[in-house]
């Protein structure tokens, strides 16, 4: 194994993304993914079983073509990464399960690492090493956290999280409301540009009792049903549906809430340095917002570019490359997926 460089393969399969990334050091060499999301749309969301599927039916093709664009063999890698959780059990289950082949069938370490932490520690192949500490920010169809990071490899502390949906999953039930292809976020972005924010949907857990009691956790469920009523209500009443202007109405609310949470945890908890990460992290407005108020607090942004931002492997590398560069153990080769894993437990 080269110390200061491992060339590390990371697998990801988490949700419908099956991703296959190679990092040498901190340096990224491929980022290969195979989407499922058209064999979902149809449904309006995932569907465990046929994400499955599709990982087991795209998995040797991935790695190959991740390896063929990085001029690497399988036997010159020093390790191998694999998402062990949270995620969708079975959907986590092929890919752990592809990893430990290839780490028992090539003689080197494997790294059970945490998607959450994974989606912090890709932003070291975009902006380098990480500041310590970060305060994280990650967005996604299942999950929305305020995350303290003294260390990617181990230390991770939950500040927060949401309450009921997360802020993906708002943009997905909203986008289908208005009508709108799924996966929502995108569209409702696209269609965001095009509107003004002149309805005033509500901000859940940022005033009195609830932000005392839930300072840095999120809550979405109440904005997606005060939209889900403001259109029926102006279908009961005949008048057509401005879509653009409820999108634009609809983004405001989720973007405002979490960079005023994200800005204040990092106030309070003396972090210099934001990273916002995760599927949500591709939003246009939340990275213009979170911009604005970090350059007003005097806080260093960090977003890496949209296409790191998803469920990818290229992640999974990186963390799977940090946690050999800081001689964290390996996993044994008897580690389990496990599709509830806290987020404060970075490796299995």
């Amino acid at each position: 194994m080269t110390a200061e460089q491992p060339l590390v393969l990371g697998i990801e399969t988490s949700c419908d993304e099956t991703g296959v990334g190679i990092v040498r050091g901190e340096t990224l060499l491929v980022d290969a993914v195979a989407s499922s999301v058209d064999d979902h749309a149809r449904f309006g969301g995932v569907v465990p079983e046929v994400a499955s599927r599709a990982h087991l039916e795209e998995m040797v093709p991935t790695i190959e073509r991740a390896c063929r664009e990085a001029g690497v063999t399988l036997g010159d890698l020093d390790a191998i990464s694999v998402t062990a959780g949270p995620g969708l059990a079975g959907s986590l289950m092929v890919g752990v399960a592809s990893a430990k082949a290839l780490a028992l069938s090539l003689g080197v370490p494997l790294y059970g690492v945490n998607h959450l932490a994974s989606h912090v520690a890709v932003d070291i192949v975009e902006h380098g090493p990480l500041p310590e500490p970060t305060m994280a920010l990650l967005v996604s169809g299942g999950h929305s956290s305020l995350l303290l990071v003294p260390d990617v490899t181990s230390d991770i502390r939950s500040l927060g999280s949401t309450i009921d949906d997360a802020a993906g999953e708002a943009f997905d039930k909203v986008a289908r409301v208005l009508g709108l292809p799924f996966p929502g976020g995108p569209y409702i972005d696209r269609a965001a540009r095009e509107g003004q924010v002149v309805i005033d949907f509500p901000r859940g857990l940022t005033t009195g009792r609830d932000m005392e009691r839930h300072r840095f956790d999120f809550s979405f469920s109440g904005l997606k049903t005060a939209v889900s009523r403001w259109v029926q209500a102006r279908e009961a009443a005949g008048e057509p549906v401005p879509v653009n202007d409820v999108a634009a109405s609809f983004q405001e609310a989720v973007v405002d809430v979490l960079t005023r949470k994200a800005v204040l945890a990092c106030r309070e908890q003396g972090a210099q340095h934001l990273q916002i990460g995760g599927g949500v992290a591709a939003n246009s407005r939340l990275r213009a917002m979170a911009q604005s108020r970090c350059d007003d607090a005097g806080i260093e942004l960090r977003v890496p570019r949209p296409g790191l931002c998803t469920d990818n492997g290229a992640m999974v590398a990186a963390l799977g490359a940090q946690m050999v560069l800081k001689g964290r153990d390996a996993s044994r080769l008897d580690l389990p997926a496990d599709s509830s894993m806290p987020v404060t437990q970075i490796s299995a």
